[in-house]
């Protein structure tokens, strides 16, 4: 089975801590399933900024990124976070390899651009996804941990890129059997300050009208619609679940929210 997974970087636990996920991620990719894990790293850049006295700013969502931000976004996601999820997937035994999209040019963005400006600095979208990488590295076995960061059009310079939108940009170019979104909620809400709004099953159609409805709003979001992305692209299917032990095979036997295409 082809998974791409989201990790985000609230979930990371401290090192040597126990991580239930990991240990599933391991298990499955010694078993023979091709997982891709793309995580995130928010917090531990924001930690990074304000050490060096840099204030985080965010438009629509998004860190407004300079080149000194970009410098310690790039140092933190593909130096110390990635390299952190490499050791702990090589402790659990699986063979772990830590990239990012700049490898191989295998993730190309271009500037964002809102209201028709470059108004994020060194934020990008994402263009083309090159998947030949990741088949080689799934062919000898490997466990690919990718940070979100790309490179621009012409190889230039680096981009940030939201971590939910390249694993879902990766996850249809992949054409992957799964793409899940490990979350620190259940399910979806129709409105987040309400659990039991929890939605189980959604089509491509009816995420849209929520996204366009504003029901979906903050962190939720940007995981929405890079499921929507994932499954126009290729993705059989997509699911955002809860975190905890099982957490991986609890989303693929449904428990969680389920998006399919119409």
């Amino acid at each position: 089975m082809q998974i791409v997974l989201k990790y985000g970087g609230n979930a990371m636990a401290a090192v040597g801590a126990p991580d239930p996920l990991l240990d599933e991620i391991a298990e499955r990719s010694l078993e023979g399933d091709r997982i891709v894990v793309v995580h995130g790293g928010g917090p531990q850049i924001d930690a990074e900024l304000a050490a060096h006295g840099i204030v985080t700013r965010r438009l629509d969502g998004l860190r407004v990124t300079d080149a000194a931000t970009l410098t310690i976004t790039e140092r933190v996601l593909c130096g110390e976070v990635n390299k952190a999820l490499v050791r702990a997937l090589l402790h659990r035994g699986a063979r772990a390899v830590g990239i990012s999209g700049e490898d191989a040019g295998f993730v190309r963005a271009r500037r964002m651009r809102i209201d028709g400006a470059v108004a994020l600095g060194f934020v990008g979208e994402v263009t083309a996804i090159d998947t030949t990488l990741l088949h080689a590295l799934f062919e000898k076995g490997f466990l690919p941990v990718v940070a979100p960061v790309a490179i621009d059009e012409d190889g230039s310079t680096a981009l940030n890129v939201n971590a939910d939108t390249t694993a879902g940009a990766i996850a249809g170019a992949l054409r992957a059997d799964a793409y899940l979104i490990i979350t620190d909620v259940a399910r979806v809400r129709r409105d987040a300050a309400d659990p039991g709004s929890g939605i189980a099953r959604m089509t491509a159609s009816e995420a849209g009208a929520y996204l366009e409805s504003g029901a979906f709003a903050g962190g939720m979001r940007p995981k929405v619609e890079s499921a929507l992305s994932a499954l126009r692209s290729g993705a059989s299917s997509v699911v955002i679940g809860g975190q905890g032990p099982g957490a991986i095979g609890s989303a693929l036997s449904g428990n969680g929210t389920t998006l399919v295409a119409d």
